[in-house]
């Protein structure tokens, strides 16, 4: 049976991939939070790929807050690249394929169209730049990888901008929502079962990919579409902004071409529009 190693799995995207690996009987999962696996740990790490034998390892382990990157340069670099470069040193000598998520971040958002693959990196705040040294790290160390770029993921698990969305709608608060920033809202259960696709069709082309649902949106487009398909749209009134200030510079543009993960993996991509309503309405 193929052994699939998810750390991490207490954050939104490991929370999603357990609930995706019930429909995968074929696979066994040994489903790692923090307090079980720290990755920055390079002895943990290692003691952990020694005791076990796993074929895949999903990296869903990361430091996530954007703004607080900023004042938390090496808390940042710590979790997004020297943890990384433990776990691809790991998977290379065990001979396990690293699934690895990174951003769209790693962009400037200086396009007008979708990046794509080949486009050069060059990101405009920490999170950014620690997750781009991650990549780096996996690039140079390993050589059985997938790193998914992917953009805006959003689920029912912990703070996303859908849930801050909806519980500014539950206490009828009145929000001010950006719209000089565009990009794709990705639903992480949409990419939780991607991922799995990827290792249950045992898809041998490695690289580096972009995933995302379909589609672009602006912030208040993504806030307004989660009160619509929510039947919320008179508990709060939403405002649009041209200019919102934050302590991290955000890329204004950071659509995400999703040509070669469609082409190379065989895999589709549903609009974001489509996926945020079935998750609010099943």
């Amino acid at each position: 049976m193929t052994s699939v190693l998810v750390t991490g799995a207490n954050g939104q995207l490991g929370r999603c991939l357990q609930d995706a690996s019930e429909k995968y009987p074929q696979l066994s999962f040994f489903f790692a939070s923090r307090n079980q696996l720290d990755i920055e740990n390079q002895e943990a790490v290692t003691a952990l790929f020694s005791e076990k034998k796993f074929d895949y390892c999903i990296n869903t382990a990361a430091y996530t807050n954007v703004e607080k990157a900023e004042s938390e340069q090496k808390k940042a670099f710590n979790s997004n690249a020297k943890a990384v470069k433990h776990l691809a040193l790991a998977c290379k000598d065990a001979k396990t394929t690293l699934l690895h998520i990174s951003t769209d971040y790693v962009f400037d958002g200086k396009k007008t169209t979708p990046y794509l693959e080949t486009d050069a990196t060059n990101p405009i705040n920490e999170y950014g730049a620690s997750k781009l040294k991650g990549e780096q790290y996996i690039q140079e160390g390993c050589k059985k990888y997938f790193i998914f770029r992917t953009s805006w993921l959003y689920s029912t698990y912990g703070h996303n901008f859908l849930n801050s969305i909806l519980k500014f709608a539950k206490e009828r608060k009145e929000i001010t929502i950006t719209t000089e920033q565009t990009g794709t809202p990705t639903n992480a259960n949409d990419f939780a079962k991607v991922l799995l696709q990827v290792i249950a069709s045992e898809n041998k082309q490695y690289g580096l990919y972009h995933y995302s649902n379909a589609g672009e949106a602006t912030w208040y487009d993504f806030a307004e579409a989660i009160l619509n398909y929510s039947n919320q749209n008179d508990a709060i009134k939403l405002a649009k902004t041209d200019h919102y200030p934050t302590f991290a510079a955000r890329p204004k543009y950071s659509v995400l071409n999703t040509e070669k993960v469609s082409q190379n993996l065989n895999l589709e991509t549903v609009h974001w529009k489509k996926s945020l309503q079935k998750l609010l309405n099943d």
